[in-house]
Formats: C-alpha cells, sequence, structure tokens
C-alpha cells in the first residue's frame, strides 16, 4: 500500500513507518518537529526509524492545511496513518491551544483532504484518557466516555467522533485505536518511564503522585505497532479498539522494576493527585484479539528493561 503516516517521528509513529516499510509498503511520514520536547531525539528518530527506502519523510504540520494538501496532491494514498497529535495530560492545562490547532484542526483537515481525494482507509491514534474518571473495570469500548477530565481527552473524543461523521457523510472506514500508556526504546521523556530514568541515574528524588496509589496498563511499543499495523491491514466501517497490556502495574511495582533494571534505589517526594490524572487505566482488550487478531506479547520487566539499555546505549 500507499499509506500516509502523520507524526512519523513521534515515538509510536516512526517505529510503526520503519514497520510498514519492512514489509513492502510505501510511506510518506509528515512531522512538524515541534519543541515540545528536545527536537534532537524527533530527529535520531528520524535518522534511525525513516531512512528506509520505502519512506518519504516530510516536514509539514497537520494544522497547515495548504501545506497539507501539497502532501495529498502530490502522493495517491490508499491509507492514512493518522498519529501526529499535540500529546500530553498535563501540559494541556497550561497551553490548551496548542491541542485546538493539532488535535482538533489538524484532524479536520486531514478527513476534509481524505474526503477531496478519495482516500477512504483511516487508522488513527485516540487515547485511554477518554476513559476519564470511569471507575468500571477493565475499560470497554462500549462504555461510555461522555466525561473526559481533560483537554487532552476531550481532543481525542473529538477524534473518535469526527470520524464516525465522516464514516457516516462520505463513506471513510476508519478504526480509532485506544493506546494504553505506551512506553519501550526512543519513548517520550515527559513520560514517567523516561523521567525517572533520567532522574534517578542522575541521582535525583523522583516525584510520586498520589503515594503511589496508581495503576497503569503499560503496553511496550513493539505490542503497539504489531495493533496499529494489523489495524491497518483491516479497515471497515467505524470501529474503536483498545490496545492495552491488559496487566495493569502499581505505581510501586514498576518503579521497583525500574530500579532493579538501573541497579539503584530512588529516593522519592511524595506528591498529591495531579489534575487530570487518573487512579487505574485497564484495557478490556477482548475485541481487539477477536478482530485484529492482536495479543500483547512483552511483560513490564522485559519492558523496562529494554528501555533502560536503550537509555544508556543513548545518553551514555
Amino acid at each position: 500500500m500507499r499509506i500516509l503516516l502523520t507524526g512519523g517521528a513521534g515515538f509510536i509513529g516512526s517505529a510503526v513507518a520503519k514497520a510498514l516499510a519492512l514489509r513492502g509498503d510505501t510511506v510518506i511520514s509528515v512531522d512538524n518537529f515541534n519543541d515540545y520536547y528536545e527536537v534532537s531525539l524527533k530527529e535520531a528518530r528520524a535518522k534511525f526509524f525513516l531512512s528506509h527506502k520505502n519512506i518519504v519523510s516530510k516536514k509539514a504540520d497537520i494544522g497547515d492545511l495548504p501545506a497539507m494538501e501539497k502532501v495529498f496532491s502530490e502522493n495517491p494514498f490508499d491509507a492514512v496513518c493518522h498519529l501526529a497529535a499535540q500529546a500530553g495530560v498535563r501540559y494541556s492545562l497550561e497551553n490548551p491551544f496548542v491541542y485546538e490547532k493539532s488535535n482538533l484542526l489538524g484532524t479536520l483537515n486531514i478527513l476534509e483532504l481524505m474526503k477531496k481525494h478519495d482516500v477512504k482507509k483511516l487508522v488513527y491514534a485516540s487515547s485511554s484518557s477518554v476513559y476519564g474518571g470511569n471507575t468500571k473495570v477493565p475499560f470497554s469500548e462500549s462504555d461510555p466516555v461522555d466525561c473526559p477530565i481533560s483537554l487532552y481527552a476531550a481532543t481525542k473524543k473529538s477524534n473518535e467522533l469526527m470520524a464516525y461523521t465522516y464514516h457516516h457523510l462520505f463513506g471513510i472506514h476508519s478504526s480509532g485505536l485506544r493506546f494504553f500508556t505506551v512506553y519501550g526504546p526512543w519513548g517520550r521523556p515527559d513520560m514517567a518511564l523516561f523521567k525517572f530514568t533520567k532522574k534517578i541515574s542522575n541521582g535525583e528524588a523522583i516525584d510520586v503522585y498520589n503515594n503511589g496509589d496508581m495503576e497503569r496498563d503499560f503496553t511496550y511499543i513493539d505490542d503497539i505497532v504489531d495493533g496499529v499495523v494489523r489495524a491497518t491491514d483491516r479497515v471497515e466501517g467505524y470501529e474503536i479498539y483498545n490496545l492495552g497490556n491488559n496487566n495493569p502495574i502499581v505505581l510501586h511495582d514498576f518503579i521497583a522494576a525500574l530500579e532493579s533494571a538501573l541497579g539503584v534505589k530512588s529516593e522519592k517526594n511524595i506528591r498529591p493527585m495531579q489534575p487530570g490524572d487518573v487512579k487505574k487505566t485497564y484495557a478490556d482488550i477482548a475485541k481487539a484479539k477477536n478482530m485484529l487478531g492482536w495479543q500483547p506479547k512483552t511483560d513490564i520487566v522485559s519492558g523496562i528493561s529494554s528501555f533502560v539499555k536503550w537509555y544508556k546505549e543513548y545518553y551514555g
């Protein structure tokens, strides 16, 4: 296939681009290389993941309609894998308008251009954040998600609604993927594993929120990539899938596994729960198993060990 992949220099996007290219797809990757976190890491990802002969990497902002029109006009696509977004729950409290441009306007631009250029298959990144403060676990795709507790979550829910509208009106088939706390090599510096590793390695105390009484369904990058590729091959109708490990990890156990991988004990600053955070995430993945044939394979100890190995090699 010829696939437009947005967010190609991102954590998930870069790995998906390479996986698609290695199996023979032609990938046109776009990314705006913004400075939400260190641009050098995005550039290093681009060099490592996007240098395959089947990948063409372009610098463009999905919020810039003329720039994206040029990409669509120059390249006939069989499908769009839309992974670009402004990430981060806490940052959405500080800089909401970035989320409006990237997550809302950017997605609208993609949908409008798909309609205009008659591209009928879309896979896009949603988030476990759409479940908000839901207390019924595990989270199922059929659960109500009408009460987001962060602007980031609200934009992701909006993306799902927009995709449904364009499916209903214009016949664009779509699969929305609700990612659950993705981690692994080449990950994002704003996420817990990366921040904890950096601080512990530097002999600094780590901030532990809600007295460590939190659980996350940490999902390894290779498993997520497998899910995205499977979804890209099976776009039909309008679907939403959870992609999570189906095995929540208590934050204290997560930290203990990291300390073991680093061979260092951490000092902890106990902090209150952060606005927009949730106490627990837990994915019901029966639908992804049944319809995509997807099954996560990586346990938390192996995943953290792989990340620490990469971190030491990358940062010396």
